[in-house]
């Protein structure tokens, strides 16, 4: 599988847009992760943002491929993991907390990443992603600088809308748990432009909540027969057993139907 294409990407995450959609972001993932508790969490890329700091799980873990800079998760003091979300190097319902973020819109199959999330996370588990929302200002302007080359976000990503990633849950057995949409200012790329337009996101919050740049969606992978009902049933489970390769995962994959990007 080749690399995620990290050099456009990484480049579009230190300018001034990129770096408010990280700070955005960083503020609704330690919102959610908080209450998320069992014993496995990994983060699936984007080293520039650390998406389980206020996660209180023993083990904290991030893939990255292979040709990653490994220089931005070293001082997060994670565990690294070398591997590609298409092919997770977990056993079978080991994980309980899988973060996404901005991966399923570089993948060349973001349904075979989703039925490798679902063999590893463990019933009950969390799944949270983030994404660009096409339905927004950013992603009509991506859609129109599209054709005269010169695109605002980055050129290989081929973003996925909201509701499309939930049908694709459903069929998962997934229940969506929250969501949030943000960063409303419009896209431009001047710094101080960006720091005027503050006011955009109370009023983006208010009065057209759904067309945000970004949207983070949190969802539990749910099993008939098995529902947990708060934190403290946790003390009842016994420890999970360390982490598997990927030698040990199953053949036997849940069908999900494939249904063309937009």
């Amino acid at each position: 599988m080749p690399p995620p294409p990290w050099s456009s990407w990484e480049k579009w995450l230190q300018s001034s847009p990129g770096r408010y959609v990280l700070g955005w972001e960083q503020r609704c993932f330690d919102q959610i992760v908080a209450d998320v508790f069992g014993f496995h969490a990994v983060q699936i890329g984007l080293p520039q943002i650390n998406t389980l700091s206020e996660n209180r799980m023993p083990l904290h873990a991030i893939l990255m491929h292979a040709n990653d800079n490994p220089a931005y998760a070293s001082h997060y003091h994670w565990r690294l993991i070398e591997g590609g979300p298409a092919e997770l190097p977990f056993g079978n319902d080991t994980l309980d907390l899988i973060v996404l973020p901005h991966v399923l819109e570089f993948a060349a199959d973001p349904h075979q990443i989703l039925r490798e999330v679902d063999r590893v996370l463990r019933p009950e588990g969390r799944l949270i992603i983030s994404g660009f929302n096409p339905a927004s200002l950013w992603g009509a302007r991506q859609y129109l600088s599209r054709l005269i080359g010169s695109p605002y976000l980055p050129r290989d990503g081929q973003f996925i809308g909201l509701l499309r990633i939930k049908d694709w849950l459903k069929l998962l057995n997934f229940s969506l748990d929250r969501g949030h949409f943000g960063c409303y200012k419009f896209p431009l790329q001047s710094e101080s432009a960006m720091r005027k337009m503050e006011f955009l996101e109370k009023m983006g919050n208010r009065w057209w909540p759904i067309f945000g740049a970004v949207f983070l969606v949190s969802a539990i992978k749910r099993q008939q027969g098995i529902r947990l009902i708060g934190p403290a049933s946790l003390a009842r489970i016994p420890a999970l057993k360390p982490l598997s390769p990927a030698a040990e995962r199953a053949h036997i994959q849940k069908p999900i139907q494939r249904i063309n990007r937009m």
